[in-house]
């Protein structure tokens, strides 16, 4: 899309071609020609026709990123894949709010996911991009919520951000084959990164990012939504309250847990027997690798020092883990888990496995399942050997 493009969307035209590319989208039914056709009659331009009918696609994919707003603002198909979720960006912001910052500067703000979470927040937020359009897309969005901020072209590594209280940076992880794990590929690159952390820096990255290459005093803080990591955070030692830090979005709220929750710290991992119940840590847990956190607040252990899963004789609901009441212990070589399972009439299977080799869609199809009664299956290593529990959530 091209800005003259965009900018047209936002004038008074722009806006009733979108309202009526909404409505032929609906009435089309997902079938993509007849939408087009449709549109190409309302508006004879086929950049402005392609662009309304590509927004209104985008707008309804953006809903489970930004909820009702999501209505009102623009993307791209890699940008709004590439954006933040509102409920996550809203976190940060408010971290930031609570650390006494007015101000922040978003060094590669993309369409203004964040930006429009700063701005919500009542912080002064400004933000450059080095690509146009985004940048464009990105004052639209701020106009159409009707948030306050400054957007312009720039490159990132020339701005000055000492005369901000933050500096935000998203560092793009990908290059022209694939996603980019090696910090050093990053752009800005990781040098770059560093000076942002020795400041007053926030910088997101990559959930996988290695614990051995975070500076020292720097908090990390690992965030999931809806049972998904979405991503890791390093927060410069001005803002760093922990180092490691694992927050999960639900529901129900917000909760955090961090290394000082976890009395075995530098101990050894506690293991033992599976017992009662048993729980899943969420993936950001797990990430920011604090698991024994978990299972000291369930008063449990690990079923296996090197595997997340976590056991105790109480049963607890957590927002850091997914409970399971344990039912029995089944056979677990393929023969045997079959024969139990058909004597108990299993017919549907759910399969959560850690610490194996085993794809659970093609061990549920050589199962041959029969039956009317419905359960969970957890499939595990325990001290080197495989063993296979029935479970039910509570």
């Amino acid at each position: 899309m091209q800005v003259s493009t965009l900018v047209w969307l936002t004038t008074d035209a722009g806006r009733a071609l979108l309202e009526a590319a909404r409505k032929v989208h609906l009435e089309a039914e997902g079938d993509p020609v007849r939408a087009a056709t449709a549109v190409r009659r309302l508006e004879p331009d086929a950049e402005r026709a392609a662009a309304a009918l590509t927004q209104v696609e985008l707008r309804g994919r953006a809903v489970a990123k930004f909820g009702e707003p999501a209505a009102h603002m623009f993307f791209t198909p890699d940008a709004l894949e590439q954006a933040t979720r509102l409920r996550v960006a809203e976190h940060r912001a408010a971290r930031l709010v609570a650390a006494q910052v007015d101000s922040i500067i978003d060094l590669g703000c993309g369409i203004g996911g964040d930006l429009i979470a700063f701005a919500r927040a009542g912080l002064t937020a400004a933000g450059v991009d080095i690509d146009p359009v985004r940048v464009a897309i990105a004052r639209a969005n701020l106009a159409a919520l009707g948030l306050p901020g400054a957007v312009e072209v720039a490159d990132v590594e020339a701005i000055d951000t000492l005369a901000f209280g933050a500096a935000f940076a998203d560092p793009a992880r990908r290059g022209a084959r694939g996603r980019v794990f090696d910090v050093d590929g990053w752009t800005p690159p990781w040098p770059f990164v560093l000076r942002l952390l020795a400041g007053r820096g926030v910088v997101k990255v990559a959930p996988g990012i290695s614990h051995d290459v975070i500076p020292d005093g720097v908090e990390a803080e690992w965030v999931s939504e809806g049972g998904d990591v979405k991503e890791a955070v390093l927060w410069a030692g001005v803002f760093a309250t922990t180092d490691r830090r694992a927050t999960v979005i639900g529901t129900g709220g917000l909760a955090t847990i961090t290394d000082e929750d976890d009395p075995y710290a530098g101990q050894p991992r506690p293991v033992r027997e599976m017992g009662a119940c048993l729980y899943e840590p969420d993936g950001a847990v797990i990430r920011a690798g604090l698991v024994t956190a978990v299972a000291a607040g369930v008063g449990g252990g690990l079923l296996d020092e090197h595997i997340a899963y976590v056991t105790s004789d109480s049963a607890f609901q957590t927002p850091f883990a997914r409970s399971y009441r344990v039912l029995e212990e089944v056979p677990y070589r393929e023969k045997q888990l079959k024969a139990a399972l058909r004597e108990r009439s299993v017919g549907s299977l759910t399969i959560k496995k850690r610490g194996v080799e085993i794809v659970p869609e093609q061990l549920r199809k050589r199962l041959d399942l029969r039956g009317d009664n419905a359960t969970t299956l957890v499939l595990t290593r325990v001290a080197g050997a495989g063993r296979a529990y029935l479970v039910e959530p509570f």
